[in-house]
C-alpha cells in the first residue's frame, strides 16, 4: 500500500466515526504529520512511496482509540498551535482555534512595542504564554497555574522551542503580584457552566480535565472576578506609554459576555469591548487598566 492510499483510507476511516469529511482530513494529515513529521506538501511529495508495515500498525492503533473518542491530539500527544508544534496530555486542555485568535488580537495590537511584561493565568500546556513569547519582541512573559502535571508540560514547551519563561505553580484565588509589575494580563480560564456538560461531545467530558473547564452555574464569573482583581493591582502603576496598555485580554464564554462587561466597568476598568470570533459569537473581552487622573 502506497502513502496515496493510506492516506485516503485512514481519511475514510476517521469520517465513519466524526461524520465530518473535512475534520477526517485534518486529522488524517495530523497523524501524518506526527508519523513522519510530513507537512501536506510532502504528502503529495511521498504519495507514490511504500507506507511500511510498522506505520499502518501505528495509524490502525491510532484509529482505534479514535474510535472509542479519545481525543486525537492526546492519542498523539501533541498538537499545532499558532504554528508552533506542542506537547499536551490529559493535564491539559487541547488548545483551540478561537484561542489563536485570541493570540493574534494580541500579537496585531503589541508586535511593535518592544519588553512588554506579560502574564498568562492558566497557562495549561503554555500555548499562550510561548505564542507570545515568541511573537512580542523581546517580552518577559510568566505563566501561572495551578496544576504541576499541566506545567510539567509547558515547560517542556518552553525548553523544545527555546522560550524563556518564568513558570508559576499558583492558585489564582491565593496568587497576589507586585503593584506595577506586568503590563498585559491574558487568561483563558474555565468558563463553561456545569450546566452546560450536558450537551458537550464526550470527547471532551471523558478526557480533558474538568478543572481548567468548568465553573458553577451559581456563579460563572468566579475566576473573572479574581483574574480582574489581579489585574487592577499589577497594573496600578497605569497611565503613560502606548495608549493601549496596561491591558487585560480574556477568552470567555459567549452566554455570559454582557455580565462579564459589566463586572469589569464596575470594576473600573476602561474602554471594555467584547469581540467576536470567526463564528461572529463574543469570544474575548478587552480592557483597558484605569487611567491616573
Amino acid at each position: 500500500m502506497n502513502i496515496d492510499l493510506a492516506l485516503r483510507q485512514t481519511r475514510a476511516r476517521i469520517a465513519a466515526v466524526t461524520g465530518d469529511p473535512r475534520e477526517a482530513d485534518a486529522m488524517a494529515r495530523l497523524i501524518f504529520h506526527a508519523l513522519k513529521g510530513w507537512s501536506s506538501t510532502d504528502l503529495v511529495i511521498h504519495s507514490a512511496d511504500e507506507a511500511s508495515p510498522f506505520m499502518l500498525g501505528r495509524i490502525d492503533e491510532i484509529l482505534e482509540r479514535l474510535a472509542k473518542s479519545e481525543p486525537l491530539q492526546y492519542i498523539l500527544g501533541a498538537t499545532r498551535f499558532y504554528g508552533m508544534d506542542l506537547d499536551v496530555d490529559r493535564h491539559t486542555l487541547i488548545p483551540r482555534p478561537e484561542t489563536e485568535e485570541l493570540v493574534e488580537l494580541m500579537v496585531g495590537e503589541y508586535r511593535d512595542y518592544p519588553d512588554l511584561r506579560v502574564l498568562d493565568i492558566g497557562t495549561g500546556s503554555g500555548a499562550i504564554a510561548l505564542a507570545l513569547s515568541r511573537n512580542l519582541p523581546f517580552s518577559r512573559v510568566t505563566a501561572l497555574d495551578v496544576s504541576e502535571g499541566a506545567l510539567a508540560v509547558a515547560r517542556r514547551n518552553a525548553a523544545r522551542l527555546h522560550a524563556r519563561i518564568d513558570f508559576l505553580c499558583e492558585d489564582v484565588f491565593a496568587y497576589t503580584p507586585a503593584p506595577g509589575s506586568f503590563d498585559l494580563i491574558v487568561s483563558n480560564p474555565p468558563y463553561i457552566a456545569l450546566s452546560e456538560s450536558s450537551s458537550m461531545d464526550s470527547r471532551v467530558l471523558d478526557y480533558e480535565p474538568h478543572g481548567a473547564l468548568f465553573v458553577p452555574d451559581s456563579d460563572p464569573l468566579l475566576f473573572y472576578r479574581r483574574i480582574a482583581a489581579i489585574a487592577l493591582r499589577a497594573f496600578s502603576s497605569a497611565g503613560s506609554g502606548h495608549s493601549s496598555l496596561p491591558a487585560l485580554w480574556l477568552e470567555i464564554n459567549p452566554i455570559f459576555a454582557e455580565p462579564l462587561k459589566e463586572m469589569l466597568i464596575g470594576e473600573g476598568f476602561e474602554n471594555v469591548s467584547l469581540i467576536n470570533d470567526m463564528t461572529r459569537r463574543p469570544r474575548f473581552a478587552y480592557a483597558q487598566a484605569p487611567r491616573i487622573r
